[in-house]
């Protein structure tokens, strides 16, 4: 399976689309690319009971961030708000990520 070039990277501010967390805001603190998908903090939580372990001494109901996928995320640009992402090539032909509404630079 091939994989595409992500438009989202780890760090990103980004708003949910569509599902039970549609109008969140967080930031994205891993991206897996190999399934498109995209954990964002605070976004997309699911109880887990964790049991008590050597490594973890207390055990019990704990909440963790599940992956979303990119395709129900949108990024955040600092002066337009969401927006998609677009790239442009500089004159030293370094591509750039840029916003698709202002042309502002995403980097």
């Amino acid at each position: 399976m091939t994989t595409a070039k992500l438009k989202l990277k780890k760090g990103d501010q980004v708003v949910v689309l569509s599902g039970k967390d549609i109008g969140k805001e967080g930031s994205i603190s891993r991206v897996i690319p190999e399934r498109n998908m995209a954990i964002v903090d605070g976004i997309n939580i699911a109880k887990k009971h964790q049991r008590a372990t050597s490594a973890t001494a207390q055990g019990g109901i704990i909440d963790k961030d599940m992956p979303i996928h990119l395709s129900n995320l949108a990024l955040l640009c600092p002066s337009c708000g969401k927006t998609r992402v677009g790239f442009l090539l500089n004159k030293d032909g370094v591509k750039t990520r840029v916003c698709k509404k202002c042309g502002k630079d995403l980097s």
